[in-house]
């Protein structure tokens, strides 16, 4: 058989093993190769990148790529044998000049070619692997690339999905110091409550000003619009994320606020993605909608990350998509009921007249 003959046959191989449908991400049969350069994405980020591969399937293979004999990579050593990831050496061939990209590359396509798989994550923010991702994608393959914000636009456009560990990483942070914080108040407020019970003077000075706490709360209300007026509406991905509004009104009930401590992604950046998230959404409804204009939220869900692979409610400190699409404050959310009296939720640009 000749060279063109066996390469026909490869291909073949790969397609038919990949005949199922590998978009489907909640399928969580699916088989990733996680491959890493080291060079390029810190020790700190690998508990978020096992995390979101294990969100979408089973991880097959870990391997990271780098020269173990470099001090640079000293900090990495602690947490592969704890993750069960294999280190590939890969010595630089000259000073100043990293050879990690190619032995990814070339592993990659053995392991494609190996039928083992049906996805890759590359964790690198290098634009060198961006052919590899469009390579892979060909081939069937579901691609996650990982990286941080500098991270240049062609490699993230030839992923299926992208992934920014420095805003996943800031945002599990906040929510560690969140949880943290409440964790010490619950431990203040129980040896204060028992003195409070003991004590008479508390009692006294309650029942002496009983609206304190309801004066207390006007007043922080008072301030809170104070300020939100003076500085302006917050929006997602702002300094710290937070909106003026505590809570969001959702057929008169009171739906807990999802947003998060977050203040990582700069305000262009910020700004340049809402655009294009904004205008995403916008063309879905206006393919999607029915006669009133109203999308199923999870088919806005869908059809966004096909469109922007690095969409994620997270980069912009939420949750859940419904919450992020309220806070945008043009998009209305409707809960109807179906003739069996299931609701369904839908999203449709609000009327302005």
């Amino acid at each position: 058989m000749g060279a063109a003959s066996c390469w026909l046959a490869r291909g073949t191989m790969v397609r038919t093993h990949n005949s199922r449908k590998v978009d489907d991400v909640t399928d969580t049969d699916l088989r990733f190769a996680i491959l890493i350069d080291a060079d390029n994405v810190s020790d700190k980020y690998i508990k978020i990148i096992l995390d979101e591969v294990s969100n979408l399937g089973i991880a097959t293979y870990k391997r990271i790529y780098g020269d173990w004999t470099s001090q640079r990579l000293a900090s990495w050593k602690g947490c592969l044998l704890e993750n069960s990831i294999i280190p590939m050496q890969q010595y630089s061939y000259t000073y100043g000049k990293s050879s990690t990209d190619s032995a990814m590359i070339i592993d990659a396509m053995d392991i494609l070619y190996s039928g083992n798989v049906d996805g890759f994550a590359i964790v690198s923010s290098d634009s060198d692997f961006t052919r590899l991702a469009a390579r892979l994608r060909e081939s069937g393959m579901h691609v996650i690339g990982m990286g941080e914000q500098k991270t240049p636009e062609p490699f993230i456009s030839a992923c299926n999905q992208f992934k920014y560990l420095d805003l996943l990483y800031a945002s599990r942070k906040a929510e560690e110091a969140a949880e943290d914080a409440g964790d010490e108040d619950e431990a203040t407020d129980a040896p204060r409550s028992r003195r409070r019970r003991r004590g008479g003077a508390s009692r006294r000075v309650k029942a002496a000003k009983p609206d304190d706490a309801t004066l207390v709360h006007e007043e922080s209300d008072a301030s809170g619009e104070e300020s939100s007026a003076q500085g302006g509406r917050r929006h997602p991905g702002d300094a710290g994320g937070a909106r003026a509004a505590a809570a969001i009104e959702v057929e008169g009930a009171q739906e807990p606020e999802e947003q998060i401590e977050f203040a990582e992604m700069s305000r262009a950046a910020r700004r340049n993605h809402m655009k294009k998230i904004r205008s995403t959404i916008n063309a879905i409804v206006d393919k999607f909608s029915d006669d009133e204009g109203s999308v199923p939220l999870d088919r806005v869900g869908d059809e966004l990350s096909k469109r922007l692979p690095d969409f994620d409610v997270r980069n912009y400190g939420f949750k859940k998509l419904r919450p992020f699409l309220k806070s945008l404050g043009v998009y209305d959310i409707v809960e109807p009921e179906d003739a069996s009296g299931q609701r369904q939720i839908f999203m449709r640009l609000r009327d302005h007249d």
